[in-house]
């Protein structure tokens, strides 16, 4: 067992400007608590202090127990990283040295077949001994015959960039509930997993003896999951949290009350003050004309500054204020259509008719072939026509998918591809001021004041200056779409757009999709953010692509990542 203690934790960033004020929580032994807030106000900063990464400006962190961490780009790994060494790097400490010491030993040796490498070797092999690596390798093969369906020995020099991203979330958090650590902070575990594999998460986490932070926007997995509610709420003197000791059913009464409290109590501030003002106001009038009030004047005048000096009761956290303008145009009837489509090695050929103005969700098991097909779509189908607008236009490399049979655009679609891991090579090193107001080959730029206003409709004003690889995954989101609400697409392909939102940002963009004068076609396991859709595709388990009057999940399969 193992506990988190949180003790007002304050922090700024480089730029002077205040993210955490005073931040106080406890996770207790054996709970498991949801860490919630807007994008961009500091979770994953937070989730980094716990673990020693980010040193706080004030304020300190007590943890009982071996700590185990998810980041939160677990999922898109795409480096040659081998699954082995993505076993090793969640492992313990001292095992995870031991291992990396091993590798080291060994390609030494290979390399220079001599004594000292031999002994170093050696000494290798007995400290990962010690360290407990070779029983330890058990647990890795029990998760990667749960999240790969194969035993270590022959999996573990597969490199993880030929894994799906749920394949590769699972396979850490298998380690993780399995591994020895008694704390976990899990950064977005439940996206890329399809809703078979959130159910198996939802489950491990309501069963686990573990203690667990995890930071996630999925609503039902909080629903079934979280013990508690940490809400990482927006201040103008940095951000500060409020927690809801229920679990997500009874959270949103529990917040529209504390709101109403908040207000109430500022209100009657509000009375008192004008009521005290009003009466040294009163005395100051009536001591001017007899000295007999002058005493009271100066009793009125002490109780306005020690009240004052008291202070307001707490501010009403600051709302998100965002209003995505997705606008679309029309287009011919027939948006999308396909004749005997195959995505080689994934799916049998299908046909499909997308007309304009519908709603269309994905849906299927990872590694299904649903991500590809929108890609193809987003580079212009089998035949795209340049002239025609058929090429995506929102600048990410996409790469050729291989297919027999048909896939064309209609008249006047152009479409517009939002990337599930946020992939776009073109953005990095460039600010999110400097890429609205430069353009690049598919967008005109536009003044820095027009910039500046779109960036805030979106909430990103305060990172205009920052990078796009350094914003928060929600933030980088929101800057896809907004990319999206610029480019004149008027077939969106949406691949996982609610991963990384925050609820508040997830809901707006519902909205924006309801306006929307186009089509939209979105790749989700969001169980919450399909049901507003009106068409299903289900990509079968099976290859066979139909389909479905309402969401399928999982076809009764058992409930695991593929």
């Amino acid at each position: 067992m193992g506990y988190i203690d949180v003790m007002n934790v304050s922090l700024s960033l480089p730029d002077g400007r205040p993210l955490l004020d005073e931040v106080s929580f406890r996770v207790g032994e054996g709970t498991t608590s949801a860490l919630i807030g807007a994008n961009g106000a500091g979770k994953s900063t937070l989730l980094r202090i716990i673990r020693g990464e980010v040193a706080p400006d004030s304020g300190s962190v007590a943890l009982d127990g071996g700590l185990g961490v998810m980041d939160q780009f677990v999922g898109h790994v795409r480096d040659s990283t081998t699954v082995r060494e993505l076993l090793v790097s969640v492992a313990p400490p001292r095992i995870r040295n031991a291992a990396r010491a091993l590798d080291a030993a060994e390609s030494a040796l290979i390399e220079r077949d001599e004594l000292d490498t031999q002994l170093a070797y050696a000494s290798a092999i007995a400290e990962y001994s010690d360290a407990g690596g070779y029983e330890h390798e058990t647990v890795w093969d029990q998760c990667t015959v749960a999240a790969l369906g194969v035993p270590f020995d022959r999996a573990q020099y597969r490199e993880v960039n030929t894994l799906s991203g749920g394949e590769q979330k699972r396979l850490v958090l298998e380690a993780l509930l399995r591994g020895p650590d008694e704390v976990l902070l899990l950064d977005e575990p439940d996206n890329y997993l399809d809703v078979p594999a959130k159910r198996w998460l939802e489950e491990a986490l309501r069963a686990t003896p573990k203690t667990v932070l995890l930071v996630s926007h999925d609503r039902e997995l909080l629903a079934r999951a979280a013990d508690r509610i940490i809400t990482l709420e927006l201040g103008g003197a940095g951000n500060t949290v409020w927690v809801h000791g229920g679990g997500f059913a009874s959270y949103h009464r529990a917040r529209d009350e504390r709101m109403e409290r908040l207000d109430e109590l500022k209100r009657r501030w509000d009375e008192q003050h004008a009521k005290i003002k009003q009466l040294v106001a009163t005395m100051k009038v009536k001591a001017a004309a007899n000295d007999g009030f002058a005493s009271r004047y100066q009793a009125a005048l002490t109780r306005l500054r020690r009240f004052e000096e008291a202070g307001p009761p707490q501010e009403r956290p600051l709302d998100q204020d965002l209003n995505l303008r997705l606008r679309g145009s029309r287009t011919g009837k027939k948006v999308v259509v396909c004749e005997q489509l195959e995505l080689s090695g994934l799916m049998a050929p299908f046909d499909l008719e997308v007309w304009f103005g519908e709603r269309v969700a994905v849906l299927g098991s990872n590694g299904s072939g649903k991500s590809h097909f929108l890609r193809l779509l987003a580079l212009g189908g089998s035949d795209p026509d340049p002239a025609a607008g058929h090429l995506t236009s929102v600048g990410a490399e996409l790469t050729p998918v291989r297919h027999e049979g048909v896939a064309k655009l209609g008249a006047r679609v152009v479409p517009g591809w939002f990337a599930q891991a946020h992939e776009h090579p073109s953005l990095i090193g460039r600010s999110l001021l400097d890429i609205l107001f430069r353009g690049d080959d598919a967008r005109a730029g536009m003044p820095r004041g027009e910039a500046s206003r779109a960036l805030d409709r979106y909430g990103l004003v305060g990172a205009a200056a920052q990078d796009f690889e350094s914003l928060s995954g929600g933030q980088q989101a929101r800057f896809q779409i907004l990319l999206l609400e610029l480019s004149g697409a008027t077939l969106l392909l949406l691949d996982e757009p609610t991963d990384n939102l925050d609820l508040v940002s997830a809901e707006a963009l519902q909205d924006a999709l309801e306006r929307f004068e186009g089509t939209v076609m979105a790749v989700t396991h969001d169980r919450w953010f399909a049901r507003s859709f009106d068409r299903f595709l289900v990509f079968g388990e099976d290859g066979r692509v139909y389909e479905s009057d309402e969401p399928v999940w999982d076809e009764g399969r058992v409930a695991r990542a593929r």
